[in-house]
């Protein structure tokens, strides 16, 4: 009697303990923030659209060195404000790095719309190596996220899981493809207006939308391995006594 009493406590796992204990659902939901964060958050939109603003505005009232000079200013600025806030460094400094070198194309160019130059080119460069991935079969989604949580690459023998982070992978292939089409379009027109408007109504609207199809992706992929996770002992156990079926 007192061996099964001490069986039953020591197999007894406070219920508070065991809800302390991180899910699959809740590493992937915290993954999803962290890359949400690293992206800028939703105030990165706002950050990244003042510059160019400024740059045009300055553009059309003053000159070009002026607007290089101010987007580059105002660019440091936000860059300085998140990061007494606290905010993630990363798109801080990216931020800046990418103003000064779009600023210095535009500069050595001696034209206003030489500052989205370095933009539309890297969409056209995103979008092949996106597409190249899906062609080799290693969807650069599924890559991305296997590497940099240490995952590993079962994956790829799961037709689901490829179906889903091959459209994933398709998704942003898709938007820089609209990016460069539409863009490279009014860089050449030499509308460097509307080629502002694009940059922005392109940017976070298009890659929030690649995100939710990522984001769909990486739980289904989460899903499907915590189903063959489960299936596993079951299967095992078969093989293992196969008069049990």
């Amino acid at each position: 009697m007192s061996e099964s009493n001490a069986s039953a406590s020591g197999s007894h796992v406070p219920a508070d303990a065991e809800s302390d204990v991180p899910t699959s659902a809740d590493k992937t939901a915290a993954a999803e923030k962290t890359m949400l964060e690293q992206m800028g958050g939703v105030s990165g939109l706002a950050y990244s659209s003042v510059p160019i603003v400024v740059f045009v505005l300055v553009n059309t009232l003053g000159n070009l060195t002026a607007a290089i000079w101010s987007a580059v200013g105002v660019a440091v600025a936000i860059a300085v404000v998140r990061l007494v806030r606290r905010e993630p460094v990363q798109p801080a400094i990216s931020g800046v790095i990418g103003v000064a070198v779009c600023s210095f194309i535009a500069y050595r160019s001696g034209e206003a719309k030489g500052f989205f130059l370095l933009g539309i080119w890297t969409s056209l460069v995103y979008g092949g190596v996106f597409l190249a991935s899906m062609v080799a079969r290693w969807p650069l989604v599924g890559v991305a996220w296997s590497a940099l949580n240490g995952l590993g690459f079962s994956w790829r023998r799961n037709r689901r899981a490829m179906i889903g982070y091959d459209l994933a992978t398709l998704a942003w292939t898709l938007v820089f493809a609209a990016k460069f089409v539409v863009q490279q379009w009014l860089y050449v027109s030499d509308e460097t207006g509307w080629l502002a408007f694009a940059r922005i109504a392109m940017g976070y609207p298009l890659t929030g939308l690649a995100l939710i199809v990522t984001v769909w992706a990486i739980r289904r992929a989460s899903k499907i391995a915590e189903e063959e996770a489960e299936a596993e002992p079951v299967e095992g156990a078969l093989r293992s006594n196969p008069s049990v079926s």
